[in-house]
């Protein structure tokens, strides 16, 4: 059993205790002629997971509804068709925009307590792992995204969603995603959530539902930076529907790119491949050079892994040639992550699964003689101490791996720990001069516990 995490979480918008709602149901029982004796006990059991018998489903919405002034389904509290389950996939497939909503703001809620199913959920592969992209690349659209709750969302609600974003994209440069995914939960549960319940127009709606996006977005990419990585997969299928319903496509593209790394991280190569040409021919016009540059590099790596020389080849050229067309200022804030040099280290990567060191090395001196945030900087490092390494030059690998252990401090980011991990893994096998100060300088930046 699964515990309900959406009729939790809609108790507590609804600021009624266990023992309340038991007290409401018995009431609302009585003018149906049912004799119901529930205590809080029975609340708890169904909060763990239990389903009440009988009319009592209906009972609960029916007490809820009265109390938050707004209808409430089955699938709202978790007792309808698609269960409780806010850890499984978020897709828009026969779920209401407001159903959609009630389950993302009760992930969001369970991610904040710490609850181990949401938390250890697996990512999804296959159908479930495609679904959200086929919907989001596909029709319904969503005609109409007002909503009537009792908070009115103001422009000004709108503009704060906007610099939290961008607050927390700073923060998780600079200090990890390990230290920043439990501040932009809490802000999501604290600020977020009560404004998509709120009071808002069409227009306001789709503003409200694109900022929100992004917001979640980072979210995600906070929970995949610390290793969660089925919160992550979740919080992106759920960027891609808030995307989806603000009518922005290079939100949407920008999404799909996201997940594109997740897979290459996890092996789907096939899957990053695919992923990228949805993202590119769904948003047509509407994608940037910036996003389409990033788009093309990592279908190059995908294609590299496969063995696929020639379309890797391809794709780098195109990634190249975006990237030629990148106007600082023409782009929106979601692509201010493709910074100069960023597609070099895209390459490099993609080269040298190709085996072609020098066109490799080439490319990552390149995005490390360009300027970076602390946390691309410590990436570019990285892949060019590799890359030396395995064309013989071990003193500057060692150099360059010193640079990049004291860049990484500070940072708790299980992603970077990983590149840490590696680089000195690949220098101790070498055993050249110089290891020894070099896998001092990483052993100490790992032996702080996260």
């Amino acid at each position: 059993m699964q515990p309900n995490t959406l009729l939790d979480a809609i108790l507590d918008e609804a600021g009624i205790s266990h023992a309340g709602l038991a007290a409401h149901v018995n009431q609302a029982g009585r003018t149906r002629g049912l004799a119901l004796r529930y205590e809080h006990t029975a609340v708890a059991r169904w909060l763990k997971g239990q389903r009440p018998r009988g009319q009592v489903p209906d009972l609960i919405c029916e007490v809820l509804a009265s109390r938050l002034h707004r209808p409430v389904t089955l699938d709202d509290i978790g007792l309808g068709v698609q269960g409780s389950d806010t850890a499984g996939p978020l897709g828009s497939a026969g779920t209401s925009l407001s159903g959609f909503v009630e389950r993302a703001t009760a992930l969001w809620r369970s991610d904040e307590q710490q609850r181990p199913h949401i938390l250890g959920a697996p990512a999804v592969t296959g159908t479930p792992a495609v679904m959200p992209v086929w919907e989001w690349e596909n029709p319904p659209e969503d005609v109409d995204v007002s909503r009537g709750g009792r908070h009115r969302v103001s422009m000004s609600d709108i503009d704060m969603l906007r610099s939290a974003r961008a607050h927390y994209e700073q923060m998780y440069r600079k200090a990890g995603g390990v230290a920043t995914r439990s501040r932009i939960v809490g802000f999501l549960n604290a600020e977020t959530a009560p404004l998509l319940r709120g009071s808002y127009t069409d227009a306001t709606g789709r503003q409200l539902h694109r900022a929100t996006g992004g917001l979640v977005a980072i979210a995600g990419i906070c929970a995949y930076d610390s290793d969660a990585h089925g919160l992550a997969q979740r919080y992106f299928h759920q960027a891609l529907r808030l995307a989806k319903a603000s009518g922005d496509q290079g939100l949407g593209a920008y999404v799909i790119g996201l997940l594109v790394n997740q897979a290459l991280f996890m092996r789907e190569f096939r899957q990053a491949v695919a992923f990228a040409e949805a993202a590119l021919r769904a948003a047509g016009r509407h994608i940037t050079p910036a996003l389409a540059s990033d788009l093309f590099a990592m279908q190059a790596k995908a294609y590299a892994h496969l063995g696929d020389g020639s379309s890797a080849l391809s794709c780098i050229r195109r990634a190249e040639q975006a990237a030629e067309r990148i106007r600082r200022g023409y782009e929106p804030d979601e692509t201010g992550y493709v910074q100069p040099g960023l597609v070099n280290v895209q390459v490099a990567e993609a080269l040298l699964s190709l085996g072609d060191l020098a066109a490799a090395g080439e490319h990552a001196t390149a995005a490390v003689d360009t300027p970076a945030h602390d946390r691309g900087r410590v990436h570019r490092l990285a892949m060019l101490s590799q890359i030396e390494l395995r064309r013989g030059d071990a003193d500057k690998a060692v150099a360059t791996a010193v640079q990049m252990a004291e860049q990484a401090r500070g940072m708790e980011s299980q992603r970077l720990r990983d590149r840490l991990r590696a680089v000195r893994e690949h220098l101790v096998r070498n055993g050249c001069s110089g290891t020894a100060e070099a896998a001092e300088l990483i052993d100490g930046a790992l032996r702080v516990p996260l």
